[in-house]
């Protein structure tokens, strides 16, 4: 279909123009494209055509491809020129007043315990102090402050108080039609998807198609799949085209491959600037004490240090975390995120505008469980710069959804009412003896599709789920597995009569395999 000019298409090229002429990508192109005017095969008459061929052949088309491609994932496509700025972040302004209340609940929460303990939330480390830091970078993890006055500054849990708590103010006492039947937790009218819609949007995960993840599909055999698929998928990495590893990937990654295409898709490189960029970061963590650093600290202690497969990465998650906190460049995620980043004032300048600054810095304040976000990327990357960056790309695409309250289809409210539709149709049965009993589903689930099932299933069967959210951009699969793990243990949920009891049977995820009960549940219920 032809797009008419003033409509979307035209606005979304001139953002990205716009926001490609300020990256290393436009200088290095204009760097090239000036080196390559003294080559011979560049004839002045002809420059335009031999300018685009050199830039093909030289492997800069494709970067630039890359970049676009990028964009084009991360940002939505722009709103209606008249719309105010703030519909892009959410169009809903019910959900706008959500987070903003909930925000405010956060930053007192941090505020109360800065006063509670006397401490600031920022200040300078003595010279001393910043020696030592230095000095044991690598190896955080060996110290142990006393941190038993800190507390996180919220858990899912309470998130998920909030999410409960939601109305839509246009429908008095829940007089919307179609939505009266909906007896979940989440009383807020959402369109979410059906299984013939899932069935549609996730065709790649089909029985008959070959999968990395299944070990006994009757069509294929495994073994010759994955030969294959090693093959096409080396093929892909030589092509280093983001849209094509992403369209590979929803068959799951090769293990060895895995890295590679990850870092494709989020179009990572890791070029000399990337690497100096966390230089900075890490020598800002060196000069200067946050509050929001004994969070992370806390958070990695009561999570990844606990966990049997990412105790080994404790250092590499402080490294990370603490230099995310710093990252001024994670601000303009918030363009297109429901959240706004928390403002603090220097001292005794409150309420004046120009003392204010974002804190942290990154305008992110870490919850229980943030430090999970980081650790299975540990397997896959060991060089901290790259790490860094993938997990930084990661959260700015991905998980920022999980914890801010918004009608985006990927948003953590629309995963829960997913989840909750899904069970609810499908297996009414279980549902409705689940919630007489008192243990609503969600209660459960919810802190699953927060950290995106990290630290509950096992970290290659993670690793293949995050493949697809890779794959198909976007968190849906969260909850079309939460609701598959319910369907698989639906005998069991059946005999129990307490929410202490459900829970223990769903206590144990990490003998899972993922990819199996997604094509049972999507592709072999009827």
């Amino acid at each position: 279909a032809m797009l008419d000019p003033d409509s979307g298409l035209s606005l979304t090229i001139a953002r990205i123009v716009q926001r490609l002429k300020g990256s290393s990508l436009h200088s290095q192109l204009e760097r090239q494209a000036r080196v390559s005017l003294r080559k011979p095969e560049i004839k002045l008459e002809s420059l335009k055509e031999d300018l685009k061929d050199f830039l093909k052949t030289s492997g800069w088309e494709k970067k630039l491809q890359n970049a676009v491609y990028s964009e084009l994932n991360v940002f939505p496509s722009p709103c209606h020129p008249a719309a105010p700025p703030e519909h892009m972040k959410e169009p809903l302004a019910y959900m706008r007043k959500a987070q903003g209340s909930w925000e405010k609940r956060i930053l007192k929460s941090l505020n109360s315990m800065c006063t509670e303990l006397s401490i600031p939330l920022a200040q300078k480390r003595p010279v001393n102090e910043q020696k030592e830091l230095l000095n044991k970078w690598n190896e955080m993890g060996t110290d142990e402050p006393d941190l038993s006055l800190f507390r996180p500054v919220y858990a899912p849990k309470d998130f998920l108080e909030v999410l409960m708590n939601l109305r839509n103010p246009n429908y008095e006492n829940g007089e919307q039609p179609s939505f009266r039947n909906h007896l979940g937790l989440i009383q807020v009218p959402l369109k979410v998807k059906d299984i013939p819609e899932l069935k549609e949007d996730f065709s790649e995960l089909g029985l008959n198609i070959g999968q990395m993840g299944i070990d006994d599909s009757a069509q294929v055999p495994p073994e010759f799949f994955e030969n294959e698929h090693v093959r096409v998928g080396q093929k892909v990495l030589a092509e280093q085209d983001s849209a094509a590893a992403q369209q590979y990937v929803r068959q799951g990654c090769p293990t060895a491959l895995r890295a590679d295409l990850w870092a494709l898709i989020l179009n990572i490189s890791n070029q000399p600037e990337d690497i100096l960029y966390y230089e900075q970061l890490k020598s800002n963590v060196i000069q200067h004490d946050l509050l929001v650093d004994k969070l992370i600290y806390k958070d990695v202690k009561l999570t990844a240090s606990n966990d049997d497969y990412y105790f080994v990465f404790e250092d590499y998650l402080y490294q990370v975390l603490l230099c995310f906190s710093r990252d001024t460049s994670v601000l303009e995620h918030f363009t297109y995120s429901s959240a706004t980043p928390p403002k603090s004032y220097i001292q005794g300048k409150l309420g004046m505008e120009e003392y204010a600054v974002f804190y942290p810095p990154n305008g992110v304040i870490p919850f229980h469980g943030f430090s999970m976000y980081v650790a299975p990327l540990c397997f896959l990357y060991h060089e901290p710069s790259k790490l860094y960056q993938i997990f930084r790309e990661m959260y700015v695409r991905f998980f920022f959804r999980l914890h801010s309250i918004s009608s985006h289809p990927s948003g953590i409210v629309s995963l829960c009412l997913l989840f909750e539709t899904l069970l609810q149709s499908h297996l009414p049965q279980l549902f409705y003896h689940l919630r007489e009993i008192g243990a609503q589903p969600l209660r459960i689930s919810f802190k699953w599709m927060v950290r995106a099932f990290s630290g509950y299933l096992a970290t290659d069967q993670l690793l293949l789920l995050w493949d697809r959210i890779l794959g198909y951009n976007s968190l849906e699969i969260l909850a079309v597995l939460a609701a598959a793990v319910f369907a698989f243990r639906a005998v069991n949920l059946m005999e129990v009569t307490s929410l202490a009891a459900a829970e223990a049977v769903l206590a144990d995820l990490s003998t899972l395999k993922v990819m199996p009960l997604l094509q049972i549940f999507l592709f072999a219920t009827v």
